[in-house]
């Protein structure tokens, strides 16, 4: 049994939804203590326990520690299984999480088409968001040979959630390996600014998203469109800015708050896309950690350049090698651009 610390590194969620992909996928079973001990509160939270019983679920595994603010967690995978499942995290938990939990093991083992509706949120402020997962990560697995088609039934924000998306993974044969490593110059941006359920308020709130992320662009000499939408649910806003002239559409988002002006979550997107375009590097610090696993999973060598190195990241490297005997480096240090390598298979 591999035994793991949750306050390693990151000390978050990331580190248990790594390793119950890798158990399963390796069909060994893992002991992890000291859950979320970074985090406040430390221990398991809605999104987590749903996140361990879908991992059980998919392959009728034995898991004991898997309740809200459990700090140890014992896990045993069995053989997966495609299918239709649906897992609801019964708050505003983020839906995604669950997802990029199960989705490889189905992708590699299942074997067939396996369907997914999970409930919860869908844009939630400290994970990736739907619009996040449906165009940079998604595009990111397809250009690695996986296939996830996603869609969003309706929208989930923080604290009402109910929101809900729909998966439908295909089978993979073989991971192809990436060498992602020049950008070029982004001079153009697409996006959205979105109100959900603020009726009386939505045209204003909207309008005063797309208006600041436009202006905060154009100081950068990126040309953007940013068009009003207006979604049902709610109540939440999310405003999002794309470049798709990035190898891999590249989408930085930011959720609204109660209280909070809509010109302060726009700038929270606009930092976010600024700073990506100024270092120059074509993969974003959320997908240089999430792309690495499944590149530890491909026979070939693969290489790419972030914008940013991220605990996030480098634990992740950790917790893979927990599992796989796999030569992976990261150069950089933690906040500067860095290239993460992954060796061939075999060297």
């Amino acid at each position: 049994m591999i035994v793991l610390d949750g306050s390693h590194g990151e000390g978050g969620g990331q580190i248990l939804r790594s390793a119950l992909a890798l158990s399963i996928l390796t069909g060994r079973p893992f002991k992890l203590v000291n859950v979320r001990a970074n985090r406040k509160p430390p221990g398991l939270r809605p999104q987590h326990v749903m996140s361990v019983r879908a991992a059980g679920d998919i392959c009728q595994a034995r898991y004991k520690g898997s309740s809200v603010g459990s700090s140890t967690l014992d896990f045993e995978p069995g053989e997966v299984k495609a299918g239709k499942y649906h897992f609801s995290i019964g708050t505003a938990g983020a839906t995604g999480l669950v997802l990029h939990t199960v989705y490889l093991p189905l992708a590699l083992r299942g074997g067939a088409d396996s369907e997914l509706t999970i409930t919860g949120g869908t844009h939630v402020s400290t994970s990736p968001c739907y619009h996040y997962n449906a165009t940079t990560w998604a595009g990111y697995l397809k250009r690695m040979g996986i296939e996830v088609e996603l869609e969003m039934v309706r929208p989930g924000f923080y604290p009402r959630g109910g929101g809900e998306i729909r998966a439908t993974i295909r089978p993979c044969s073989r991971v192809r390996g990436l060498r992602i490593t020049d950008c070029p110059e982004l001079t153009t941006a697409g996006g959205f600014s979105a109100v959900a359920g603020l009726v009386e308020r939505q045209q204003d709130i909207a309008r005063r998203q797309a208006r600041r992320l436009y202006y905060r662009l154009k100081q950068e000499e990126i040309e953007s469109q940013i068009p009003d939408e207006y979604w049902p649910g709610g109540p939440g806003t999310v405003v999002g800015c794309l470049f798709r002239q990035a190898p891999v559409p590249s989408l930085f988002f930011a959720v609204g708050e109660r209280g909070r002006p809509a010109e302060a979550v726009a700038d929270d997107a606009a930092d976010q896309a600024v700073a990506f375009r100024a270092a120059k590097a074509p993969v974003d610090p959320h997908a240089a950690d999430q792309i690495v696993l499944p590149l530890a999973l491909s026979q070939d060598a693969s290489e790419y350049r972030t914008s940013e190195v991220t605990r996030h990241l480098t634990t992740n490297i950790d917790v893979i090698r927990k599992f796989l005997d796999r030569d992976i480096s990261c150069d950089g240090e933690e906040g500067t651009t860095g290239v993460v390598r992954v060796a061939a298979a075999g060297l």
